[in-house]
């Protein structure tokens, strides 16, 4: 399910992230590690999180993910193991909120894009997603809800 689609622009926002190019169907080994390895360093710096986990894919290309997944930040990140500092950018954004399983959320980008340049817009080839609410807040995947944000030209 998807809320209805609004525009934003969105202020930069440092991050403690880690870079990953993985095949689609490695995401799954991938992510966590790399969730928790970003969240440990950020709360081993005192810097973080200060928000949601994220991830910011910089292009959809069939077959691979090529993408940073972090935590926000309210300082400067000192670089350890593979944990670097980078932002959530500065965009004009087309946002709204997907409420359901992990597995759906390729439908609904895919939904969610078409939305979009129905309403006359164009996409950028990069697009992140904060994951709102998920395993460590609910027992139930049909509650998870994941920020769906991609930058429009």
């Amino acid at each position: 399910m998807l809320a209805p689609l609004t525009i934003v622009q969105t202020e930069a926002q440092p991050a403690a992230v880690i870079h990953l190019t993985v095949p689609r169907d490695q995401i799954q080994e991938v992510m966590c590690p790399a969730i928790m390895e970003s969240v440990s360093a950020a709360s081993a710096q005192g810097i973080g999180p200060i928000g949601p986990v994220f991830a910011h894919h910089f292009g959809m290309t069939p077959g691979i993910f090529n993408f940073e997944v972090g935590v926000p930040v309210s300082g400067s990140v000192t670089p350890v193991g593979r944990v670097f500092a980078s932002a959530i950018p500065a965009a004009k954004v087309a946002r709204t909120i997907y409420t359901g399983p992990y597995e759906g959320l390729g439908d609904a980008w895919s939904d969610f894009n078409d939305l979009i340049e129905a309403a006359g817009h164009t996409l950028a080839p990069n697009l992140w997603e904060c994951y709102l609410a998920g395993p460590s807040t609910t027992p139930n995947p049909a509650d998870y809800q994941t920020e769906l944000n991609h930058p429009i030209l």
